[in-house]
């Protein structure tokens, strides 16, 4: 853009505002990092986000080098009543990193990581990925409870709850989240933990993007690898029913530091399946053991040594390596649309369910997965986070994935009837990072959390700048806070 020229941004409350090219040059000289707008090489690239069903065009884009600049773009973007989007990894299925027309706040470039071995703490930069944490974390045999998907970005896993392989032992992330640094709507800088700023700190546990722009979080660790027993058992899908039910026993009996999920999907072309079974629809059973060898191998007998898999990889292997095992199946690039519920369990009807739709996928890369969580994520109240489905012992992803926007309503309308069919048997609940951009449900997120979330932003965001995610709407409203401690 040259700086003779005005600039027309989307509006915080509708209509359009004007940014003369005075103003736009005040703020371009404030900053330590890059002002990108659309005639700007490198536009493209950092726009993009990982669902490619997400095609937005902000008017600006500010890629941070530090919180200086992430308060001037808050106090710009608040001083303009300009519509304002914020970035970590870009990972988010309902592209809420974006925005069209209105002001990009772009923290992926940063992504350093300090790890304290002693104290068993990491302090992380928003833009960091799972990998990168698992990288420094695991020089020393230490993690937290994060996803399954190296590329995903810290920043939006913790704010929406964050579970995955360690978290039947360990909690979710945001039971691990010791602090942040948050710049809210008013540009100031909070620190927020357990004894400042407490209420703040139990909003953004869960509460999403909707309280400010997180510029650093802690994160208490665990002794954890740097060897673990990970792997997969696959079997023939025309067996569904009885894997699933032998599934479902297993994981009743198993102990907090084993983990099973279930995935229902089309075989991709691994490289210890048979040729033969590539592309066939396929039963995969993904275990993680984070306790001794001889306990894992003890415990995870009985899912291994049932019926005749096609493949079982089970194995001793480096953690960091186990959490990047899914990676090829979730690369940018390609569309995707997702359907989620919460459930108590897996009766015999969400069983036969998963047979019929897993039966007939509508794509090579689709698939139905049930993670088992519960263990320590059930011993924690409620209201003890803005997380509050402490009830939760499976959580169901209908992922659907496609690459031409051809097959958008097919495959749309597959992952929604299987969705639909589903609902009886599900808690009403959903996991806040797993809502598509088409979908509004939350209220089913928060559930009895919603006032004191809601009262909690009337106070730090009563304007609601930060709008661009599944938004929270200020409300007067009267709540009682639970105690601090732990439950």
């Amino acid at each position: 853009m040259r700086m003779t020229e005005e600039l027309q941004m989307a509006g915080l409350n509708g209509g359009t505002k004007t940014i003369g090219a005075s103003e736009f040059a005040e703020f371009a000289v404030s900053l330590r990092g890059d002002l990108l707008t659309k005639d700007v090489e490198g536009y493209d690239e950092a726009r993009s986000v990982w669902n490619a069903m997400i095609d937005k065009k902000p008017a600006m884009i500010v890629q941070c080098f530090g919180v200086a600049d992430v308060i001037a773009s808050v106090k710009f973007a608040a001083k303009h009543q300009i519509v304002l989007a914020v970035r970590g990894a870009g990972h988010n299925i309902a592209g809420t990193a974006i925005c069209d027309d209105g002001l990009l706040i772009d923290l992926s470039g940063w992504r350093s990581i300090h790890v304290d071995p002693e104290g068993k703490r990491a302090r992380v930069e928003p833009g960091a990925t799972l990998g990168d944490l698992d990288h420094e974390t695991q020089a020393f045999g230490l993690a937290t409870p994060t996803g399954i998907n190296s590329t995903t970005g810290i920043a939006g896993l913790t704010l929406g709850g964050g579970f995955g392989w360690l978290s039947r032992k360990y909690g979710l992330t945001v039971d691990n989240l010791h602090a942040v640094d948050i710049v809210t709507a008013d540009g100031a800088l909070r620190h927020c933990s357990l004894t400042e700023n407490r209420d703040l700190f139990w909003a953004i546990r869960g509460g999403g993007g909707n309280f400010g722009v997180i510029t650093s979080f802690e994160f208490d660790l665990h002794l954890v690898g740097p060897t673990v027993m990970a792997g997969l058992v696959i079997h023939p899908f025309e067996k569904a029913q009885e894997v699933l039910q032998h599934y479902r026993h297993c994981v009743e009996r198993m102990s907090d530091e084993m983990c099973v999920w279930m995935v229902a999907r089309k075989a991709p072309p691994l490289p210890f399946l048979p040729a033969e079974w590539h592309g066939k629809p396929v039963i995969v059973l993904a275990a993680c053991h984070i306790g001794t060898k001889a306990v894992a191998e003890k415990e995870l007998r009985e899912l291994r040594e049932w019926g005749q898999p096609i493949a079982d990889v089970i194995g001793p292997q480096p953690y960091s390596t186990w959490q990047t095992a899914f990676d090829p199946l979730l690369t940018p690039g390609a569309r995707n649309y997702w359907k989620s519920h919460n459930l108590t369990e897996m009766n015999d009807a969400v069983i036969a369910l998963v047979e019929e739709y897993g039966g007939r996928l509508p794509t090579t890369d689709t698939e139905i997965f049930f993670a088992r969580v519960g263990g320590a994520i059930n011993r924690v109240s409620p209201q003890y986070t803005a997380y509050p489905h402490r009830d939760t012992k499976f959580i169901m992803n209908v992922h659907t994935r496609w690459s031409s926007p051809q097959d958008d309503d097919r495959c749309m309308a597959w992952a929604r009837e299987f969705f639909t069919a589903i609902e009886p048997h599900a808690t009403g609940g959903v996991y806040v990072n797993f809502i598509p951009s088409d979908e509004n449900r939350v209220a089913n997120a928060y559930g009895p959390n919603m006032a004191r979330l809601s009262e909690i932003k009337r106070e730090y965001d009563p304007q609601n700048l930060f709008r661009i995610n599944q938004n929270i709407k200020a409300r007067h409203v009267t709540f009682h806070a639970p105690s601090a401690a732990r439950p």
